[in-house]
This record gives C-alpha cells, sequence and structure tokens, in this order.
C-alpha cells in the first residue's frame, strides 16, 4: 500500500487549533497571511489550515527567531516556487517520469 499525504493539504484546521498547535498567537497567524506567507481557505469568514500550513507557520516562526524578514521568507518561497516550476517545464519538455 502506497503511502498516502493528501491529509496534509486539506483545510480542515481552525486558527485557534493552529494557534495552539504552533505556539503562535491568532494575530501572529494572521499577520503572515497579510504578507502572502500562508494561504488559507475561507468559508463563510472562517479561516482553514491545512497540517502543511502549520508546518509552513512553524518554518516561518523558526526563521522570525533567528533575525529572517518576513520579506526575506517571502523572497525566499517566491524563488522555490520559481525553481520547482522551471523544473517541472523541463520535465514536461524532456518528457521526464519520475
Amino acid at each position: 500500500m502506497a503511502y498516502d499525504d493528501s491529509y496534509k493539504f486539506k483545510k480542515v484546521i481552525s486558527i485557534g487549533i493552529v494557534s495552539e498547535l504552533t505556539g503562535l498567537s491568532q494575530r501572529q497567524i494572521r499577520y503572515y497571511e497579510e504578507r502572502k506567507l500562508i494561504f488559507p481557505d475561507r468559508s463563510k469568514g472562517i479561516r482553514k489550515y491545512s497540517f502543511a500550513d502549520v508546518e509552513q507557520l512553524m518554518d516561518i516562526a523558526n526563521k522570525r527567531e533567528e533575525g529572517v524578514t518576513t520579506r526575506e521568507i517571502r523572497n525566499e518561497m517566491t524563488k522555490e516556487i520559481r525553481q520547482k516550476m522551471l523544473q517541472g517545464q523541463m520535465n514536461a519538455h524532456f518528457r521526464f517520469r519520475a
């Protein structure tokens, strides 16, 4: 049986639970959303997060403790996304199958 981690990406966790899991305040979590570092789903005005979002928030919090600015974190995230997109385009062009 293959391991399926799709549950990690389902947006089902409320901001209160995320706050408890991460140790971040709800205000900090909303701030990271405002800074475009995290992208929760919204249903009837209620934010919903995934386990992957919780991991991302922990990574952000650790970087902030090290003195990294939110702008630097966002720039790093953008760079990683671009690299993944480029790799995907190259794989598609050369018909590479992982």
